[in-house]
C-alpha cells in the first residue's frame, strides 16, 4: 500500500510519526556537523559551592541555568586532587602518570615557570586532533602544564605546542604572592626553614667575626671571609628565586608574548572575560574550541569590587559569584551570536576545594558539601567529586540528572568524536565518550572502574557493579587528619600522599557509595556478606591496570620543579624583567 493509504488505514501511524519527529533532535546529533565547543573549567571550587548542587547561600544563577537546560552529572570525576596532574588528564583523556604529570614526591604540581617539567610533547591533546579537524582552538585563562624544556624561548610546553592556535593568560597558576598585599603562599613551609637557616648562618658568621675583633676568638680572617661568602651564597641561592615569585611566576601571556610581568590583577578577571568573547566573536563563523580555564576560585581569590562583600561566604563567596557572572556573560555572547543551538557548552572544577586554605578566620578555600575530604586528597570523595554540566540545546535533554561515574577524562574522547576525529590507537585512553550516556541512549556509564591516585600512589578504586546499581568504593591508603577528625590536614596545610602523614589499610577500608556517599560507614566482612567479592574483584582490577602502565620519564621529579635562571620567561633582558604591554595599550 502506498503511504498516504496506510496512514488513513492505520490510526496508529499519525502519533508514531509524531513521536519520532519530537525525539529526532535527540536521537540525531549527527545532523550538526562540528559543533562548537565552549569548556569551562574552574580552578579550586567545590561541588558545595554551586547552586544546583545543594548550595543555597552562594548565588550561581548562571551555572544552574546551565543545568537546568542541560545534564547534571553527580559522580563527575576528577582524575587527580591537584591542578597540574587533573588538567594533565583533561587535556589528553589519559590518568596523569601515564605522561608523567603525577608526582613521586611531595612536589606535585609545577611550582615554577622556570622549571623544565611540563606536559609532554608526545601527548596529543584534543585540541591538537581539533586543530586537524579545522577547528580554531583558544585557551584563556590558566595552563599550569609548563613553558620551557631547555631555553627560556623553546615554549616546547606552551599551550600552542598542545594544539591551541591562541592563549591569552597565565602559564602558570594563581597564587597569592602574585597580590602584593596578601600574605606569601608558594612554599611557605619551605620558606620560612630557608630564612631561618639564614638568620642562624648570619650570626654564626657575625658572632665569629665579632670575636676576632674582640680577641675571644683565635680565627683567620681568610676563615670569616669564606664563612661570610658562604652566607651570602646562600641567602641568593635562594632569594633569587623565591624573593621574587612574583616576577617569575606571576606573568600573564599572549601566544608567545609576555603581555605583563608581573601581572596587574587588578584587571585580570576584566581582561579575560574580553578575550574569551573576543574569541567567540571572531571565530563564529567557523567550528572552534574555547577552553575558557578560569582562576577562580584559587587564592588570592581576585574580586572586583562591584562583587566584593555581595555574598554571606566572605571573600571565597564573593569570588565565586564573580565567576558565575563571568559564565553569564560568556553564555550572553553565544546567544548573541546565534550559536547556541550549535554549541556544546561544558562545567566543571578541576578538583575538590581547598578545606585547609583560611587566613586567620577567614576561610578562603571552598565547601565539598557532604563529601569527605578537599583537595591534594585523592581517595576521599571531597578530592575528587566535582561539579560535571553539560548544555547542547536539541540534542541533550534539558533537566536531565545522572548518577553515573564518570570522569574529566571522557571530555577527551566525547569531544574528539563530535568534531569527526578519532582517538589514538597507539595509547590507552582512559576516557569514555560520554555523548551516548548524556542522551539518555544507554543507562550506565561505560566505566566499571576508576582508579584514584594521589601522585603516583594509588589510594581507592570505584568499582560500579552496573547489574545492582551499587558503587564500591576500596581506600587502600588515607591521609592522617590534624589535629585528628578534623576532617583534613589543617596542621600541614595539604594532605600527603605516603610516609608518615597516611595510614595504610589490610584490609582495604571499603564504602558503597549509593547507599553511603558521605564514606562514614566502612563495611568490614562482618557486616557486608559480599566484602571478600568485592575486595577480590577490585583486586583483580588493578592487577590489570598495572599491566597498562609503562614507564614514562618523571615530569615532577625535584630536577624538573626546580627553578632554573636559564628558562625563566623574561619580556627584558635577563634578570629585568619587567613590563606592561596592556597598560601600554
Amino acid at each position: 500500500a502506498s503511504l498516504p493509504l496506510l496512514c488513513f488505514r492505520s490510526p496508529l501511524v499519525t502519533p508514531l510519526i509524531f513521536g519520532l519527529l519530537l525525539q529526532a533532535p535527540f536521537t540525531q546529533p549527527s545532523t550538526i556537523t562540528q559543533p562548537n565547543f565552549v569548556l569551562l573549567l574552574a580552578d579550586d571550587l567545590g561541588i558545595g559551592d554551586v547552586g544546583c548542587y545543594g548550595n543555597d547561600t552562594i548565588r550561581t544563577p548562571n551555572i544552574d541555568r546551565l543545568a537546568k537546560e542541560g545534564v547534571k552529572l553527580t559522580q563527575h570525576i576528577a582524575a587527580a586532587p591537584l591542578c597540574t596532574p587533573s588538567r594533565a588528564a583533561f587535556l589528553t583523556g589519559r590518568y596523569p602518570l601515564r605522561s608523567g604529570m603525577d608526582a613521586i614526591n611531595d612536589y606535585r604540581v609545577i611550582f615554577w615557570n622556570a622549571g623544565s617539567g611540563g606536559l609532554p610533547a608526545n601527548e596529543t591533546t584534543f585540541a591538537k586532533i581539533l586543530q586537524h579537524q579545522g577547528y580554531s582552538t583558544g585557551l584563556i585563562g590558566k595552563w599550569h602544564q609548563g613553558v620551557n624544556c631547555e631555553s627560556r624561548n623553546d615554549h616546547c610546553h606552551h599551550p600552542l605546542k598542545h594544539g591551541f592556535d591562541y592563549f591569552y593568560g597565565m602559564p602558570f597558576t594563581l597564587i597569592s604572592d602574585c597580590q602584593p598585599t596578601e600574605t606569601p603562599e608558594m612554599d611557605r613551609a619551605f620558606r620560612r626553614k630557608l630564612w631561618l637557616s639564614t638568620e642562624m648562618i648570619g650570626l654564626i658568621t657575625l658572632t665569629a667575626v665579632l670575636g676576632r675583633l674582640t680577641g675571644l676568638i683565635s680565627v683567620h680572617w681568610k676563615t670569616l671571609t669564606c664563612l661570610a661568602g658562604f652566607s651570602l651564597l646562600f641567602f641568593i641561592s635562594w632569594f633569587s628565586s623565591y624573593g621574587f615569585v612574583r616576577y617569575w611566576n606571576c606573568i600573564m601571556m599572549r601566544n608567545h608574548g609576555i603581555t605583563e610581568q608581573p601581572m596587574v590583577t587588578d584587571r585580570t578577571t576584566s581582561l579575560i572575560l574580553r578575550e574569551s568573547i573576543s574569541f567567540i566573536e571572531r571565530n563564529k563563523h567557523k567550528p572552534f574550541l574555547l577552553f575558557l580555564s578560569f582562576l577562580h576560585s584559587h587564592t588570592p581569590l581576585l574580586t572586583t569590587e562591584k562583587f566584593l562583600g555581595r555574598s554571606r561566604h566572605g571573600l571565597y563567596g564573593d569570588n565565586v559569584e564573580e565567576m558565575d557572572w563571568m559564565v553569564g556573560q560568556v553564555l550572553d555572547a553565544i546567544d548573541k551570536e546565534g550559536l547556541k543551538e550549535t554549541t556544546l557548552v561544558y562545567f566543571a572544577s578541576d578538583h575538590g576545594g581547598w578545606l585547609e586554605r583560611q587566613e586567620g578566620e577567614r576561610q578562603l578555600g571552598g565547601w565539598n558539601g557532604i563529601y569527605k575530604g578537599g583537595k591534594s586528597m585523592g581517595g576521599w570523595e571531597g578530592g575528587i567529586r566535582v561539579p560535571g554540566i553539560f548544555r547542547w540545546p536539541g540534542v541533550l535533554p534539558a533537566g536531565t540528572v545522572i548518577d553515573e561515574p564518570t570522569s574529566l577524562m571522557d571530555i577527551y574522547p566525547t569531544v574528539v568524536h563530535l568534531a569527526g576525529g578519532e582517538v589514538p590507537q597507539d595509547r590507552v585512553i582512559d576516557g569514555r565518550d560520554l555523548l551516548p550516556l548524556l542522551r539518555g541512549v544507554v543507562a550506565h556509564s561505560e566505566h566499571e572502574f576508576l582508579f584514584h591516585y594521589c601522585g603516583v600512589h594509588l589510594h581507592a578504586v570505584r568499582w560500579h557493579q552496573k547489574d545492582t546499581g551499587a558503587v564500591w568504593k576500596a581506600h587502600f591508603m588515607t591521609p592522617i587528619f590534624s589535629p585528628p577528625g578534623a576532617g583534613a590536614c589543617y596542621d600541614r596545610g595539604f594532605c600527603p600522599c605516603f610516609g608518615e602523614g597516611v595510614t595504610h589499610h589490610e584490609p582495604p577500608l571499603l564504602f558503597e557509595l549509593s547507599q553511603d556517599p558521605s564514606e562514614a560507614k566502612p563495611l568490614s566482612a562482618d557486616t557486608e556478606p559480599l566484602f571478600d567479592t568485592v575486595i577480590r574483584k577490585i583486586g583483580r582490577a588493578i592487577e590489570e591496570h598495572r599491566r597498562t602502565l609503562t614507564p614514562v620519564p618523571e615530569q615532577l621529579s625535584v630536577s624538573n620543579v626546580v627553578w632554573k635562571p636559564w628558562l625563566q620567561p623574561c619580556c627584558g633582558t635577563f634578570p629585568f624583567c619587567w613590563c606592561d604591554k596592556e597598560g601600554d595599550n
